[in-house]
């Protein structure tokens, strides 16, 4: 038995190195908690003991998911997607819980199924996964394409039928005859909570985060959140009902107020931590003597979920009036299993629907599904261009509609993205007279843009056949007006392939990329904060009374050193999330001590330019001096400005400091 602290610091440093190992293999981060709790558990090295001792704090986790998914609830967004969220998402969740009944019979001869969990079975099955396929379509950017709107409208339904699944599943373990009481009283029970929310809880929510707001500590509004996110949790428990419906009430809740956004940062460490405690003792389940003593069953219900749910998603889709190649990829991105299929699965085997080994079986196939998840989603195009008959044609229309709008420009400018930034850019080129092409993967926004007269079409710059027709060869420059650095590049690199003299310039948040993409081919790399940062000091200087003309020199001058001037700033707390960033440009001070080697020496005798560290600026008895020589000599109290990344700036300070 271990005790707490080392059983903490087992699952902290297999969490580390699991997670490590998955990001270095471009895999989500679940993957990995999942593969530690199998490594760790009690059926292999056993060396976490008994996963008892964490399990009611693992259910946390689950409890501030579903917290989150209340966060993203809104009525609005239900709205506008109701005939997908509930026609394609609810279709799919109903019939694949009732395709599980006749299926069960085939396990009879095997494993006794009752219809009771036989049902319960197919809710877990029905799930899909929400972070797994979330994060790829975000980072592959197809939320906003066709089927990335049909897979969100699926999971949006599957995060809310938890809801009532979390409360049916107990009730299908009792008795027949206290059955229908229990649903009765179950239903009576969610509409009391569901009149907490939309009659008392929303105006007595906001009220009050707003007078804890008021009070401007940043401590209590973390202890405030707690409060009633654990709080409602404790209530619907006591009631009867699970912590997860009281933490998704108190997410549609605080939704329901200016503090959201806010709410959803604070509470994004805490989730995301206690979800993969959740996750590694998920794994801890997996007892894998069982699994190979009926590995045949595994990889069959494997194979049957994954097909069944991809066809039977397919197929909806197409209904839905969706195109063959649109309802194969929904298939695909839908057709694994979920973590809230876990959660489900571990409610089920807690009220003895089933057998230990059936459910030892559908765990490791469901594991074994979402470690597949990433593949099918990666390689869906080329598996709907294999195997969908009018996909290519599809395609090969697509690009002779972005050809024929570049046709007949030459020395025109190819835009990547069409949102704000996007426009913008294209209003002023069209008061210049140059032509533009623009490519966005909003259908609904290239479809307004389209009618208003304006250059853009639907296609993902991302692709080398889309740049081709949108006229690279004949094109001026080349623009990625969107901040994302992954996708900006891949287009890059196809640049570089197809037209490596083509001036391309790229938008990003921070200078904390600037190096890789330049690296990449980038002409020029316009950082968000940067540019922002300039244009506040401009207008402040000018309003402090420096000339118009002196004010835009300096501008000027910043830009032409591509902005080395302000690359590289002091970090503070608000800064955490930059730390990670190890190799990004930061400044640094130092005080000189009287002890320090550094004193009476020469500045350029130091070697720091060596280091990859820059000194900025000397500030002695209140003068600071700007770009100091190497000649200059260092005096005690003097304070040097540093500029490089934090690990050259760690050796530069030791070396100034060492007595």
């Amino acid at each position: 038995m271990h005790s707490p602290l080392e059983l903490t610091l087992v699952l902290l440093a297999a969490a580390v190195f699991g997670v490590v190992a998955f990001r270095m293999l471009q895999l989500p981060p679940m993957l990995g908690y999942l593969a530690v709790g199998i490594l760790i558990g009690p059926h292999a090295l056993a060396l976490a003991g008994d996963s008892g001792q964490i399990q009611y704090l693992a259910e946390f986790g689950v409890v501030f998911l579903m917290f989150s998914i209340g966060l993203e609830f809104s009525l609005g967004k239900l709205r506008a997607m109701r005939r997908l969220v509930f026609g394609l998402g609810g279709s799919q969740v109903v019939l694949t819980m009732l395709a599980v009944l006749p299926a069960s019979l085939l396990f009879n001869w095997l494993f006794h199924l009752s219809w009771q969990a036989a049902i319960a079975i197919g809710g877990a099955l029905a799930m899909s996964s929400t972070a797994i396929v979330s994060k790829m379509l975000s980072e592959r950017m197809e939320l906003e394409t066709e089927h990335g709107r049909n897979i969100i409208s699926v999971l949006l339904f599957q995060d809310l039928a938890v809801v009532p699944l979390l409360i049916v599943i107990p009730a299908l373990s009792r008795d027949p005859g206290d059955m229908a009481a229990a649903l009765m009283l179950a239903a009576v029970k969610i509409v009391v909570a569901l009149s907490l929310i939309f009659y008392v809880g929303k105006n007595l929510m906001s009220r009050w985060f707003h007078v804890v707001a008021a009070r401007r500590s940043q401590e209590l509004f973390m202890l405030n959140l707690l409060l009633v996110t654990l709080g409602m949790a404790a209530l619907t428990e006591r009631l009867g009902l699970s912590m997860a419906l009281g933490a998704f009430i108190a997410g549609m809740l605080i939704s329901e107020t200016p503090y959201r956004h806010q709410v959803e940062e604070d509470i994004k460490p805490f989730r995301d931590v206690l979800l993969g405690l959740f996750f590694v003792t998920i794994g801890m389940l997996l007892n894998v003597r069982v699994v190979l003593d009926h590995l045949w069953l595994v990889l069959l219900l494997l194979l049957l979920p994954i097909l069944f749910k991809f066809v039977l998603i397919a197929l909806l889709a197409r209904a839905f009036g969706s195109r063959q190649g649109v309802a194969m990829r929904t298939g695909l991105g839908l057709a694994q299993a979920g973590e809230f299929g876990f959660v489900l699965l571990n409610q089920i085997d807690g009220l003895n629907l089933l057998d230990p080994v059936l459910t030892q079986v559908i765990l490791a196939s469901m594991l074994l599904s979402m470690l597949a998840a990433p593949f099918l989603i990666q390689y869906s195009d080329a598996i709907v261009l294999r195997f969908a008959a009018n996909e290519w044609l599809l395609q090969s229309l697509n690009m002779t509609r972005i050809a024929a709008q570049s046709l007949q420009t030459e020395k025109h400018a190819i835009i990547c993205g069409y949102g704000r930034s996007g426009q913008n850019l294209a209003r002023m080129l069209e008061r210049e007279g140059i032509g533009y092409v623009a490519l966005d993967l909003d259908p609904d926004r290239v479809r307004e843009a389209a009618a208003a007269g304006e250059t853009v079409v639907y296609g993902d710059a991302g692709r080398r056949e889309a740049l081709i027709a949108a006229g690279i060869h004949r094109a001026a420059a080349l623009v990625v007006t969107y901040a994302n650095t992954p996708s900006a590049l891949r287009v890059l690199h196809h640049v570089q392939e197809l037209e490596p003299g083509l001036p391309v310039i790229v938008r990003t948040v921070d200078d904390s990329e600037l190096d890789a993409l330049q690296k990449a081919g980038a002409t020029e790399v316009v950082p968000e904060i940067i540019e922002g940062s300039l244009m506040l000091a401009s207008h402040a200087l000018v309003l402090l009374g420096v000339p118009m003309r002196r004010v835009v020199r300096g501008v000027q001058q910043a830009r032409d050193a591509r902005y080395s001037l302000l690359r590289g700033y002091f970090h503070g707390r608000d800064d955490e999330e930059d730390m990670l960033e190890r190799d990004s440009v930061r400044l640094r001070s130092i005080s000189l001590g009287a002890q320090a080697s550094s004193v009476g020496r020469r500045l350029g005798a130091l070697g720091l330019a060596q280091m990859g560290v820059e000194v900025t600026a000397v500030r002695r008895r209140g003068i600071r001096a700007f770009d100091p020589q190497d000649d200059t000599v260092l005096e005690p109290g003097d304070i040097l400005v540093l500029r490089g990344p934090s690990e050259a700036l760690d050796t530069a300070e030791q070396r100034l400091l060492a007595g």
